[in-house]
């Protein structure tokens, strides 16, 4: 940034009005540039209007609504209705270290019960946290707290990548078991 300064300086010339020469350093000086102040600077350095248009917009953010392609789709009364008929729904992610499951309410997008076995509780009693009686556990924590929040139905709709089978299927029959509903989507 000093070279900045300094060879804007000697371009403009650094002629006192005696017509003695000057010195670009000693030019700097007297023009504050250690007081945070810079004269010569085009622009602000990482400053706000860096980041602002013209109408004090910010161009590189974006809404988050999807607009569909098509104005004139049809929506079907399900799509319209699903979520608040069957509310709540089920998430189970599984990795190769730990299992962890929740209860999310579609309309709000809040988490209304929660359970894994990376958890201080779980993970003491348990011997693995990534094997069938993790998962046997994970459901079985996951339906007492939901049953403490009310919620007795959930939906369970599987990623593309997961099969419902093996370790994903016991934390659902476990839910299943203590007394959750689920109702399970498979394309």
């Amino acid at each position: 940034m000093f070279k900045c300064v300094c060879s804007n300086v000697s371009t403009k010339g650094t002629f006192l009005s005696d017509g003695k020469k000057f010195s670009p350093l000693i030019y700097a000086l007297m023009r504050g540039f250690h007081n945070g102040q810079v004269h010569l600077s085009p622009r602000s350095f990482f400053g706000v209007e860096d980041f602002v248009d013209d109408d004090n917009s910010r161009p590189y953010t974006y809404q988050k609504e999807k607009k569909s392609k098509n104005p004139h789709k049809h929506i079907s009364f399900k799509q319209r209705t699903v979520a608040f008929m069957e509310p709540f729904t089920l998430d189970v992610f599984i990795s190769k270290r730990f299992v962890s499951a929740s209860l999310t309410h579609r309309v709000t997008s809040k988490q209304v019960a929660v359970a894994g076995t990376n958890s201080k509780d779980i993970k003491a009693v348990l011997k693995s946290r990534s094997d069938i009686p993790a998962c046997l556990a994970v459901g079985r924590i996951l339906a007492e707290r939901a049953r403490e929040a009310d919620v007795y139905t959930a939906t369970y709709t599987p990623r593309e990548r997961d099969k419902f089978e093996g370790k994903i299927r016991a934390v659902v029959q476990s839910l299943v078991d203590n007394g959750i509903d689920i109702k399970v989507y498979l394309d």
